[in-house]
């Protein structure tokens, strides 16, 4: 063998050794399990899920927002739980869905079989499954034991309101029954009984504003009778504005002193002020903060609601929906900002069908044939007198005569029957020769 030849047998090899793969780590509930068992336990899930109103779009998405939680529920659990929901509380599906999409927690089987222990009383009294789907998702959310609120819900029984009363205050603001405690009720009703409301009248109060439940008798209730007494209004007139509209209750301290400052500083015809004031000073304050109220609700500030009432005052005769209507046609469909109102506060003050529609339909036209050079304003729109905006866009267009529906070029109906003015023309009497000769000689004496 040649020299510097290594024989086979002298070469060495490292040795390789083989490494096993990494174990993924253990985790409880699902994910322990084989990934077709996992996989079969999703899709029964979703399946379970589908046949409880969940639309296929929305399992997806709640599955994997809710993975942690799920993956620790069996699917016996959920069924379970599902069916109670659905069956023995009475939820109905519209509510069912929204509700476990919010708190998938109310899907536990212990918590959803302790509030069936307690859906018979429910049910009896009449409260619908919405009440009760928002009584379970509150509790849930809060902590609160089922057991707990049924001192609180026999206290709203013992009140001798009707089933539909005690329903509303559930459904609407199931809070109350949960964490306000029993005495502090008690103490709501007897300061209505306080101020001169009868029991039928308590039972109306509470049905409209159920939110009075709520709220505190020394720190809100008192010290707002207390602010209509110092603004002259004396209790039987209070007692019986409250009968009639509840959500006087509802109104902030020195809410009403603001209002009727307003009302004192109008400046509008005389016809206009005696109709605002024609039910009394504090039942027009009361309407005023109603519309303060829709204008701060669709995006105004108070301080500019109370400027659009100030510039505008015909606003507080005409109705919460009408004027709802003309604010959503401004933003849906005309496409104006809500700050707009408070530079042309006029336009509230407009006939919805017989101006606000025909202009804006003239401009729409307009705009959509290119007539239109620079954009419309509301200010254009509203301020212009409809002789003033027909001369400007629907006379130099005749086929927006019939869109602006005013000055057309139709032949005006006669108001008096056809003859009548024959009716109407002067008896005429015979003329005489002394009649001839008196005139004769009077013109002679002129000339």
């Amino acid at each position: 063998m040649a020299a510097g030849t290594l024989s086979r047998s002298s070469r060495h090899f490292p040795t390789l050794k083989l490494i096993p793969p990494p174990r993924p780590p253990a985790v409880s509930g699902f994910s322990s399990r084989s990934g077709q068992s996992q996989l079969r336990e999703q899709l029964s899930l979703s399946n379970l899920l589908q046949r409880y109103g969940f639309s296929p779009t929305q399992v997806p998405d709640f599955l994997s927002k809710n993975r942690p939680f799920l993956l620790s529920l069996s699917l016996h659990e959920a069924e379970k739980s599902l069916g109670i929901l659905s069956s023995s509380l009475k939820v109905p599906q519209e509510s069912l869905v929204p509700m476990v999409c919010e708190c998938p927690g109310v899907l536990e089987l212990d918590f959803v079989e302790k509030w069936e222990r307690v859906s018979c009383e429910l049910v009896f009294s009449g409260v619908s499954g919405v009440g009760i789907a928002n009584l379970i998702k509150l509790s849930r959310r809060l902590g609160v034991n089922p057991d707990g609120f049924v001192s609180n819900f026999g206290a709203l029984k013992g009140l001798e309101v009707s089933d539909a009363t005690v329903s509303r205050i559930v459904e609407e603001f199931p809070r109350v029954v949960i964490t306000v405690k029993e005495s502090e009720i008690c103490e709501k009703v007897d300061f209505l009984e306080g101020i001169g409301i009868p029991r039928n009248g308590i039972d109306r109060v509470l049905y409209t504003f159920p939110g009075v439940v709520g709220l505190a008798v020394g720190g809100r209730l008192k010290p707002l009778l207390s602010e209509f007494k110092n603004l002259g209004f004396g209790e039987d007139l209070v007692s019986k504005e409250i009968i009639r509209e509840p959500r006087i209750l509802s109104m902030e301290l020195g809410e009403l002193s603001r209002c009727l400052d307003l009302l004192w500083s109008l400046r509008c015809r005389e016809a206009v002020r005696r109709k605002i004031f024609d039910e009394g000073a504090f039942r027009a304050g009361f309407e005023v903060k109603l519309r303060v109220d829709c204008l701060c609700g669709h995006g105004l500030i108070r301080r500019d609601a109370f400027r659009v009432l100030w510039k505008e005052p015909r606003l507080i005769l005409y109705e919460i929906e009408d004027i709802e209507g003309k604010i959503e046609f401004l933003l849906n469909t005309m496409k104006y900002g809500i700050e707009s109102l408070v530079d042309v506060p006029e336009y509230l003050g407009m006939n919805f069908k017989k101006q606000i529609i025909p202009r804006y339909s003239v401009i729409e036209y307009l705009r959509s044939r290119g007539g239109l050079g620079d954009p419309i304003q509301l200010r254009d729109l509203v301020k212009l007198s409809r002789l003033r905006f027909y001369n400007l866009y629907v006379k130099p267009y005749p086929e927006c005569e019939k869109l602006y529906g005013r000055f057309s070029a139709d032949k005006v109906k006669s108001r008096h029957p056809v003859g009548l003015w024959k009716l109407l023309k002067p008896q005429k009497f015979p003329e005489s020769k002394g009649d001839v000769r008196n005139m004769r000689s009077f013109m002679e004496s002129l000339g």
